[in-house]
């Protein structure tokens, strides 16, 4: 009997591997025939990168240009002319907190899979211990939970459909412990994770990996109040803005990683500070939000100018981004809006049923107040 399990367990993991490697065949056979055929282009993929990109510039403001260039990488992801022994793409996103970072992955997969959860997400800040490390790695042989070879990775969300890539996000990678940086070079070296015990092997070449860091965060606030342009010039160096932003980003990975781990990603973008000037884009974006969560309701609520203006100077707060936003909002939006739903004439108008209760709110005295259109 012992022989026999062994055997099953190798037949498993022979099967594994096989599915593994099955995406580079798949990729090879698609290539001759389309050469065969004549035709310029033959992908597997069929997302639509006009519906990628209304959602992104919708929801994602004040960060045009690192939308451009996550777009002209996901075009290569369309085209399906990456490396078939490598992840899709392998994209890291840096700057301050609230600015649209881990929005930018999960608006990607809501145009891909209409759900924004639709990915493999990793909060690294609970792999910072070292012996938590074995939950992303699997537990090593002799371990309890070795021979299950269990991680905290989800396989069908990382590997994709036939026709959509996988959507992998590594948030707040600067958090992760030394152990799981290690276990990721293969991962972007050559796109497969086998756990410790080498009881299972998780393909990533179907997938497109995100990763988010904070990293430089302080010194780009320094940057954008003038005080690291000020050096930069009394030693001679002029560069603009970006340039120098991407620079400080860079000195701050390699830094906190090994440079063999900082050479392996494809792209390091800079996320913007968020300006006040983006503040009145954002709040029309929390209301579409706010009205999404309203209409089991039943409800729609618009807002006048002056509302917009006073949510959007009481949410401003450059060292929080969008997240100040978020809590102006709810304190002075949602709480008195919650209240006046609450109230009993509300509550038989919305017992009737039929069309949507449209409310309209507007300040009164520094306060918010609704009332029906």
């Amino acid at each position: 009997m012992p022989f026999l399990s062994d055997r099953i367990q190798a037949t498993q993991r022979e099967a594994q591997t096989n599915r593994a490697l099955a995406d580079e065949n798949t990729r090879e056979i698609s290539h001759s025939k389309c050469t065969e055929e004549g035709r310029i282009l033959n992908s597997r993929f069929s997302f639509d990168m006009g519906v990628v990109e209304r959602e992104l510039r919708s929801s994602i403001i004040g960060q045009d240009r690192a939308i451009e260039e996550l777009l002209e990488i996901l075009k290569v992801v369309r085209a399906d002319i990456g490396d078939p022994r490598k992840p899709l793409a392998s994209l890291l996103f840096c700057g301050p907190t609230g600015v649209g970072k881990t929005e930018t992955v999960r608006t990607v997969a809501r145009a891909l899979y209409g759900d924004a959860d639709a990915m493999c997400r990793i909060d690294m800040n609970t792999l910072a211990q070292e012996h938590y490390a074995a939950s992303f790695t699997g537990a090593p042989p002799g371990y309890v939970g070795s021979k299950e070879g269990t991680t905290i990775l989800d396989a069908e969300k990382i590997e994709g459909t036939r026709n959509l890539p996988g959507i992998v996000l590594l948030d707040e990678m600067e958090k992760a412990s030394n152990e799981v940086v290690l276990a990721l070079l293969n991962v972007f070296d050559n796109g497969l994770l086998t756990v410790a015990s080498g009881e299972r092997t998780y393909s990533f070449r179907n997938a497109i990996i995100f990763m988010s860091s904070n990293l430089g965060a302080r010194e780009l606030m320094e940057l954008e109040e003038g005080r690291i342009g000020l050096l930069s010039r009394l030693k001679g160096q002029v560069k603009d803005r970006r340039t120098r932003a991407q620079d400080i980003v860079m000195t701050c990975l390699l830094d906190r990683f090994p440079p063999e781990f900082v050479n392996r990603i494809d792209h390091v973008d800079t996320f913007n500070w968020l300006g006040r000037d983006t503040m009145p884009e954002l709040v029309d974006v929390e209301m579409a939000g706010l009205n999404r969560r309203l209409r089991k309701h039943d409800v729609v609520i618009s807002i006048n100018d002056a509302v917009r203006g006073y949510l959007a100077e009481q949410g401003y707060d450059k060292r929080f981004g969008a997240r100040g936003l978020r809590r102006a909002m709810r304190r002075h939006l949602e709480f008195p809006l919650a209240t006046f739903l609450l109230e009993p004439g509300m509550k038989d108008d919305m017992s009737e049923g039929g069309s949507s209760i449209r409310l309209i709110a507007w300040l009164n005295a520094d306060k918010i107040v609704f009332g029906h259109v």
